[in-house]
């Protein structure tokens, strides 16, 4: 289950997030699953940055996970977490890098679902799994580059 909350104006892209994050649960086979989507601006954002990562700038997603294994609640329902994302970022962001809204959108969704199940980018082999898992689950959606 994908529940996403829109705290901004802008609601263009709330069908997208919860499309994309099926595809992506879906493909990575985690059975169910519950993940919590919150849509913000940059204000937002900037305060939970600074708060819980101890970062004073924006960033464009943050993931929040709620398992530390592979737990499963007695009614066999994985609670990930929380993911927010920058809908202003995410849009700056597809400007610089060349490509449409709805891809930044729905590739930060899927980032910080990855980062929900433990995947990161630290090490360059990672990073490239990392990738790689986000570009296949983009381009089942229509997103790809």
């Amino acid at each position: 289950m994908i529940e996403v909350y829109n705290e901004t104006t802008d609601d263009a892209y709330i069908n997208d997030i919860k499309n994309v994050m099926k595809i992506g649960i879906d493909k990575i086979c985690i059975g169910t699953a519950y993940v919590s989507v919150v849509v913000v601006d940059k204000e937002k954002i900037h305060e939970i940055n600074r708060i819980y990562r101890n970062v004073d700038r924006v960033t464009d997603v943050i993931s929040f996970a709620f398992e530390d294994n592979e737990g499963i609640t007695p009614d066999g329902v994985r609670i990930l977490g929380e993911i927010y994302l920058c809908i202003d970022k995410a849009k700056e962001q597809a400007k610089e890098y060349g490509h449409s809204d709805k891809r930044e959108i729905c590739y930060l969704a899927i980032h910080g679902l990855l980062h929900l199940l433990g995947y990161n980018h630290e090490k360059v082999e990672d990073k490239n799994i990392m990738r790689e898992k986000e570009e296949e689950i983009l381009e089942l959606y229509d997103a790809g580059r």
